[in-house]
């Protein structure tokens, strides 16, 4: 017997659940909601920002919270007793299942967006997904579960966005080729010799995005790209050799649809990532945003270049991991978060993060995914393998 439909769907308004909300998605989502006279907030996640979490609850009428960080939740809990603070991984499973939304926007950073997202899709409930990882990681299994469900992925990163928008009203075998843009990141154009001095604050300074530190030095590496590839190729059944990236450092079309009769299809806005966040929170509607028209005699020229495989190898990696299958793209995650966070630290040289990537994935290599379970395991090897890497203090020097 089927459930009756919730009082939201009914009068028109949609339950929203946000994870991840003190991050820079989270708090551009929260600026689309509060535009918004059909979308309810009724619950927000961090990882351990409880101070921003706290604030954000109050100001938006929320009275359930989860921080991931059990310190952090605690000190929620200690300064926010009228509200009701969830704790660690079982806590944010909790406020997913418990909070009747009839939306989650996943945008928390990292592996750690798996569970979530596995939650959410077990429950039918829609997807808002800015989360990479989730189809990186998990990939065919996210997607036969959301298939298994009848919930709804609705990609948010820019691109997949882009790409959604072009082939939305397109019918299936006319879609020849995707290409994903790629501003180039603060090194275009760098040698193998200029990026041996690279500094921390140099690879944060992006030059059209203002994101967090993760996925900024992603972009810088060429990561972020790679990841992009492989989710779109597990959101739009797209063969890897039929999706192509090219450097197009104005950051203007987001992406391009080679359809079978030769025309292209492209995507064209100012960089704001507001656009891609309101059209996956109002699907299939779209909402007025104070966002600029496209003026593009003011934008004056746009060019394409392709990208410098040999020395930033970090999307080579990704898809080479992405071709191979089975574990290798969980795994070519968890080596490349390890990398990163050393990168941040001061402990690895920004260089030396795609060694640390291939060096994991030739360790580890690759194994057929029987279940969630084989994921984590990888995830977890990878993990081990890519600290002792980094721990060594031999990598390339």
């Amino acid at each position: 017997m089927g459930r009756w439909p919730r009082l939201s769907r009914i009068v028109g308004m949609r339950r929203l659940l946000l994870l991840g909300s003190t991050g820079s998605i989270g708090t551009q989502a929260l600026d689309i909601v509060q535009r918004s006279d059909d979308l309810e907030l009724v619950g927000l996640s961090a990882q351990r920002s409880w101070q921003s979490l706290v604030a954000q609850a109050q100001a938006h009428g929320v009275g359930r919270i989860a921080l991931a960080d059990p310190e952090a939740g605690a000190m929620a809990a200690a300064a926010w007793p009228e509200g009701e603070v969830l704790v660690g991984a079982e806590g944010l499973v909790r406020l997913v299942v418990e909070s009747d939304a009839d939306l989650v926007l996943n945008a928390l950073v990292g592996a750690a967006g798996l569970g979530p997202t596995v939650t959410a899709l077990g429950e039918g409930i829609d997807l808002a997904l800015a989360n990479k990882e989730s189809l990186v990681v998990g990939g065919e299994l996210v997607t036969q579960l959301a298939e298994a469900t009848g919930a709804q992925i609705i990609p948010v990163d820019s691109e997949h966005s882009a790409i959604h928008q072009l082939v939305c009203g397109e019918q299936a075998g006319s879609v020849e080729r995707l290409v994903l843009t790629a501003s180039g990141g603060p090194f275009r154009g760098y040698t193998k010799e200029d990026l041996e001095q690279v500094t921390i604050e140099q690879a944060l300074t992006h030059p059209t995005w203002e994101m967090g530190a993760k996925i900024t030095i992603d972009s810088a590496t060429l990561m972020n790209k790679g990841l992009e590839l492989i989710e779109a190729h597990h959101f739009f059944g797209t063969p890897y050799e039929r999706i192509d990236v090219v450097v197009h450092p104005q950051s203007i079309v987001h992406a391009l649809v080679n359809l079978c009769d030769g025309s292209t299809l492209a995507h064209l806005g100012y960089p704001d990532m507001r656009v891609p966040i309101a059209y996956a929170l109002h699907y299939p509607e779209r909402v007025a945003l104070p966002v600029k028209t496209l003026d593009l005699a003011q934008v004056g020229a746009l060019t394409f270049e392709p990208v410098d495989l040999e020395t930033l190898p970090c999307l080579r990696l990704a898809r080479e991991a992405a071709v191979a299958g089975g574990s290798a793209p969980c795994v070519l995650n968890a080596a490349n978060e390890v990398a990163v966070h050393a990168f941040l630290e001061g402990r690895l040289r920004f260089y030396e993060i795609p060694i640390v990537i291939e060096s994991t994935l030739d360790r580890i290599g690759s194994e057929t995914i029987h279940s969630f379970d084989t994921l984590y395991e990888a995830d977890r090897s990878a993990r081990e393998a890519a600290s002792e890497m980094v721990q060594s203090g031999l990598l390339g020097r």
